[in-house]
């Protein structure tokens, strides 16, 4: 007996898990999968997914809405409803299986109404072919119905109702059903169980479809783009950026990405960058304008579909932090920016003279020395310097520095 926990947004990670669950299930000839179920819904083509999962398996598979407090709703329905055995635990409820558009758009009539029929057609099937109540099945598309357990058990839209797992099993025993394989008698009374969790690399990638991870990878990885272009040759600003962004693609894989709200976002950094090069603050205002429309628009894309994913949007609150720290980083970087400039060149390359550096290039006379962490170009005043040596700026030249060969102590001395 194959135990296998479903909480949340039914997602294509956990489709897959789902699936594997039930093939593993059926090659080892377990009494039956059952599925704890506690959903808002999810997407169609996930849904679609384990159903079909299910009406193939050749093992019992049991979606048990639970625990106290559970509900199935949206795509959760119809996992009820094409479940060989469905039951609820008291406290539960299913339905609400409408649909909606990604974000909570509205959808246009003329296109709700396809989406609607395919949708109840659906569900009608799925409750005809296992006995379950269709008419409801059909009301909980087409009028949002949603019903307790009692109800549900009442209304033939589930087959049992139990405390618990254990109730469950027991209430299972001797059960007949029609699988992929033909109708089999349950024994669950004294089945062994086997609890069922996600591999490392499925938990990683269901955390990742959460949609504020995925916003907050998006941005991290830009971000730090931006910090490996100001400063090339840091390396793991760039690398962290690449892994960053990597991630957030693989997780809008599995969300309804409106990618016209990505680009916002990606505007609004560049905007940000480009404030920097020509130290003003006016491109400043136009990216906290497209920082803030792109992350409202980023889950809302122009096309529905049925039955859709509960509302998904970006948290407000981690989309205020983020653009408070933008903003106070690139302020930050622009003021210190804006202050240089209004520093007198000769000033400026006065406050380098006794300054010690080392020389990148040989020196002969031109060539490039760091000074205080920043390279310049140099000419070396008493005859040629290798390359390596330390030098001492003893004066400029315009932008550039004229430099000597730093005198070492002679050996033995004090």
């Amino acid at each position: 007996m194959d135990l296998v926990t479903v909480e949340g947004v039914i997602d294509p990670v956990v489709a897959r898990f789902v699936e594997r669950v039930v093939a593993d299930g059926a090659r080892r000839h377990v009494e039956a999968v059952v599925v704890l179920l506690d959903t808002p819904g999810g997407l169609d083509v996930s849904m679609r997914q384990i159903v079909q999962s299910i009406l193939g398996s050749a093992v019992p598979v049991v979606v048990f809405v639970a625990p106290s407090g559970a509900r199935a709703g949206s795509a959760g329905v119809f996992l009820t409803m094409a479940a060989h055995v469905a039951a609820m635990a008291p406290g539960t409820n299913v339905g609400a299986a409408h649909p909606v558009a990604f974000g909570g758009a509205p959808i246009p009539e003329a296109q709700e109404e396809k989406i609607v029929n395919d949708a109840a057609a659906y569900i009608r099937s799925l409750a005809s072919r296992q006995g379950r109540n269709a008419d409801w099945a059909e009301k909980a598309v087409r009028q949002s119905v949603s019903v307790t357990d009692r109800e549900a058990l009442r209304l033939k839209v589930i087959d049992l109702v139990a405390r618990d797992v254990d109730e469950l099993l027991v209430r299972l025993d001797g059960r007949k059903v029609a699988t992929a394989r033909g109708e089999i008698v349950l024994r669950t009374r004294d089945a062994e169980r086997r609890d069922v969790k996600m591999s490392a690399p499925e938990r990683l990638l269901h955390a990742l479809v959460d949609p504020n991870i995925a916003y907050l990878l998006l941005i991290l990885g830009l971000w730090a783009l931006v910090a490996e272009f100001s400063h090339p040759g840091a390396i793991l600003p760039g690398v962290a950026g690449v892994l960053s962004l990597i991630l957030a693609l693989v997780a809008f894989g599995s969300l309804p990405v409106n990618w016209a709200g990505v680009a916002l976002l990606v505007l609004a950094i560049v905007l940000f960058l480009l404030d920097i090069k020509v130290t003003g603050f006016g491109l400043t205002v136009g990216g906290v304008v497209a920082f803030v429309l792109g992350t409202l628009m980023l889950y809302r894309p122009f096309k529905p579909a049925p039955p859709a994913m509960p509302r998904l949007a970006v948290d407000l609150r981690l989309m205020g932090v983020l653009l408070l720290g933008l903003l106070a980083f690139f302020l930050f970087v622009v003021s210190k920016a804006i202050q240089a400039q209004r520093v007198p060149v000769d000033r400026g390359m006065r406050s380098l003279v006794g300054a010690r550096g080392r020389a990148i290039t040989a020196l002969a006379p031109g060539g490039t020395v760091l000074v205080r962490g920043e390279e310049w170009s140099a000419e070396a005043e008493q005859g040629p310097i290798p390359a390596g040596e330390d030098v001492t700026v003893v004066g400029s030249k315009g932008l550039t520095l004229r430099v000597v060969a730093t005198s070492k102590p002679s050996e033995g001395s004090p």
